[in-house]
């Protein structure tokens, strides 16, 4: 059962536990506090972003998703389902929300939409593939 949790859930349960609070008051846009700057050889200054982490975790589990979605069993329809709901909670968070109304937020909702449709066309190919269907 946990195998069909999709990964996309995790980057979004750590959006609404960073802005209702949970590790600590910060003041003004959480997602623009500066994790960490690196004066680069050029001298000029890489500073990335708490928004950019969140981001580049997102499409890490966008791409364990993908992969995820070349699986052939049954677990797979759940799977879809599940990816689908949380699509739907990005997407009424960004909706509604006042603090999700962030470019990071809208990154996140748009990689839970890639996700979806992604999963359902690797599947469907996938499927195609293994029963011989040809479309000429």
């Amino acid at each position: 059962m946990f195998l069909s949790l999709p990964l996309t859930l995790a980057p979004l349960l750590v959006y609404n536990l960073v802005i209702a609070g949970f590790f600590g008051a910060t003041p003004g846009d959480p997602w623009v506090q500066p994790v960490f700057t690196v004066t680069m050889v050029s001298d000029a200054r890489f500073t990335l972003l708490l928004g950019d982490v969140l981001i580049v975790a997102a499409l890490a589990c966008l791409f364990v998703e993908i992969v995820k979605a070349t699986r052939t069993a049954g677990p797979t329809i759940v799977d879809h389902v599940l990816s689908f709901a949380v699509f739907v909670v990005h997407l009424v968070e960004f909706l509604t929300v006042g603090a999700a109304a962030t470019s990071v937020f809208f990154i996140l909702t748009v990689v839970a939409t890639i996700d979806v449709i992604g999963g359902f066309t690797i599947t469907i190919r996938g499927a195609r593939r293994d029963f011989g269907i040809d479309r000429d």
